[in-house]
């Protein structure tokens, strides 16, 4: 197998589980601050061993010249990582991660006004496509107005996609950060951003969690953020940034079809309608100007 062809095959892998992981998070019995919490530790240290073991360092220089754009970069990812594993306790996983892909519109707006980037006719043609493509997906045009649940999980998905954006948005103004060193350092910064509220809001009867519980989470921190992040930078080598994007709409229509045949969660032509006006304006709006810094949800 050459070396392309291996490449792909680590893009495939990592926009599969990160299309499984609403699954994993719906099963654990533990509060969506603890889960976000372990993912950002764990999946920081699984990196470092990985790196420590290729006989790399971290660039400290780099990490001192950019530290305050990492700590606001971390603790956006480790927020955004809890409100997304909030809201597929409100609402279904499809909804959610279709809500949670609205993240490429916000980094369009975001880079418009923060980067000064020009914000072309089909750039805003395909913003106000993805945002009226929420309509269907909240389910408005089935079943009337949404329950209060729903609309919940709705607004923390939504509220994560900003979030990311933020992420986005700020990895791009560090400069000469190396990606690997920044993921690591950020999914850290993450924990610790979520540290000081898990404590303040979890009690310790909610942290007794089934065998099973303990077990997703471990497969979540380990598998869905060390492993898959691993695959990930190491297809960037060898990969085009824009095949990497494209390769990234396996995520959400992988989730959608995991979360109806798993979870027997409905899905609606409504639902079908707002994916593809969400996932076809974000595909058509990103166009040739993907960044390699940039990670699809996960």
């Amino acid at each position: 197998m050459n070396e392309q062809a291996s490449a792909k095959l680590k893009i495939i892998a990592t926009m599969l589980l990160f299309g499984t992981i609403g699954i994993f998070v719906r099963y654990i019995n533990m509060p969506s601050s603890v889960i976000a919490l372990s993912r950002g530790a764990i999946g920081a240290l699984f990196l470092l061993t990985v790196l420590l073991i290729q006989g790399k360092r971290l660039d400290r220089a780099a990490i001192r010249q950019n530290r305050w754009r990492l700590l606001f970069s971390g603790a956006c990812i480790g927020i955004n990582w809890m409100l997304l594993f909030e809201s597929y306790r409100y609402t279904t996983v499809a909804t959610a991660t279709l809500c949670y892909y609205l993240q490429p519109v916000f980094v369009i707006l975001a880079s418009h006004f923060v980067l000064g980037e020009k914000l072309t006719a089909r750039k805003l043609l395909c913003v106000l496509v993805a945002i009226l493509g929420m309509v269907p997906v909240s389910g408005v045009l089935e079943g009337g107005i949404p329950s209060a649940g729903e609309i919940t999980g709705i607004l923390l998905a939504v509220g994560a996609a900003v979030l990311y954006a933020a992420n986005i948005v700020t990895n791009k103004t560090m400069k000469e950060m190396p990606s690997y060193d920044m993921t690591i350092i950020c999914m850290a910064t993450a924990a610790l951003a979520m540290l000081p509220y898990t404590l303040l809001t979890v009690s310790p009867g909610e942290l007794n969690a089934n065998p099973r519980s303990l077990l997703l989470l471990l497969t979540v921190c380990v598998v869905h953020s060390g492993v898959a992040y691993a695959m990930y930078y190491s297809a960037l080598k060898t990969l085009k940034a824009q095949t990497v994007a494209m390769y990234g709409y396996i995520d959400p229509i992988f989730a959608i079809v995991l979360s109806a045949v798993l979870l027997k969660e409905p899905l609606t032509i409504s639902t079908l309608v707002g994916a593809v006006m969400i996932l076809g304006a974000t595909f058509f709006s990103e166009g040739k100007a993907q960044s390699k810094t940039q990670v699809k949800a996960g």
